[in-house]
């Protein structure tokens, strides 16, 4: 056989293109927006202490080899009471039945609590399998960690199980290399550059509401959302951008403002410095607080948080 016999053509070389959905689940505040955030290499998910921080579902974009990874963020599954809730807890179920693998998400402080039971169920009653990634590992004993690993492995639709912290990286680089090859072989479906499917009128408003959530701490629960009103380009790159957060009750709008507006002032300032730093441009940001005692009946809120109105 001669040399050029030898060598690969370039089809041959190339290892062979992979995509594929993963949905994290998991109850509510287990980590999966830090996590998703760990595996994307950037900010594509807000994070806030707060459970139910997510509301919608979020894809982020990772390369790894051949591999092309649609991580798909979805709010915690827990037990839902009003419209909102039922919407959020719709939408993780909706991001879990379309993935082609699904990786649920636990708390190892928290162990199988009510909510991670409850989605186990659902698992189990939909007839799928998932990835185990038991997150926050350095924050409990390995004897613990282990029994927890152990009795998780019982309930028989685990294969296989990650020890990971998103918050660190540990284990997260394992945790991906196998991802990358379940995923079904298949053309990738977004650009290389893309690591996010939200827009950026969307991420202007996701990230406004994020730091309302970390500066006011339970000050102000989850009566809030931020709506992006208004966006004008300019032609030095920069951009303008209205927003409004909508609360239900006007002392809810008094806490938002702060005393003499100071409040808004640091929410405002902080959103713009994120925003430029994910945008890589300079941003006018302008907030503005209205009261709407109805959002959470509102459709058009449904719409702009890319969730179903429809219980």
């Amino acid at each position: 056989m001669t040399e050029t016999e030898n060598t690969p053509t370039p089809e041959q070389a190339s290892p062979e293109r992979r995509c594929g959905f993963v949905a994290l689940v998991g109850a509510p505040n287990a980590g999966k927006s830090t996590l998703i955030n760990k595996l994307v290499g950037a900010k594509v998910a807000i994070v806030s202490p707060k459970v139910q921080t997510t509301r919608s579902r979020t894809l982020g974009l990772a390369i790894a080899s051949a591999s092309q990874i649609i991580f798909v963020d979805t709010p915690g599954i827990f037990t839902p009471r009003k419209r909102l809730e039922r919407s959020m807890v719709k939408a993780a179920w909706a991001g879990a039945h379309d993935a082609d693998v699904v990786v649920l998400l636990v708390d190892v402080e928290r162990g199988i609590d009510r909510d991670t039971r409850q989605i186990i169920d659902g698992l189990k009653a939909a007839g799928r399998r998932a990835v185990l990634a038991l997150n926050k590992i350095d924050l409990v004993k390995r004897d613990s960690l282990l029994a927890l690993a152990e009795t998780l492995a019982k309930e028989g639709i685990f294969d296989p199980v990650f020890m990971i912290s998103g918050l660190s990286g540990s284990g997260v680089a394992d945790l991906m290399d196998y991802l990358a090859r379940s995923i079904p072989a298949g053309p990738w479906l977004y650009p290389e550059d893309e690591i996010s499917d939200m827009p950026e009128r969307l991420l202007a408003s996701e990230v406004t509401r994020e730091q309302v959530f970390l500066q006011l701490h339970d000050e102000l629960p989850y009566a809030s959302t931020v709506e992006t009103e208004a966006w004008e380009e300019f032609k030095d790159g920069s951009v303008k951008i209205s927003a409004t957060i909508y609360v239900q009750r006007d002392s809810q709008k008094a806490i938002i403002l702060g005393e003499g507006g100071k409040q808004i002032k640091r929410i405002g300032a902080r959103a713009r410095a994120e925003l430029e730093k994910l945008m890589d441009r300079r941003v006018h940001l302008f907030l503005f607080v209205k009261v709407r005692e109805n959002w959470t009946e509102d459709r058009e809120r449904y719409d702009a948080m890319r969730l179903d109105f429809e219980e």
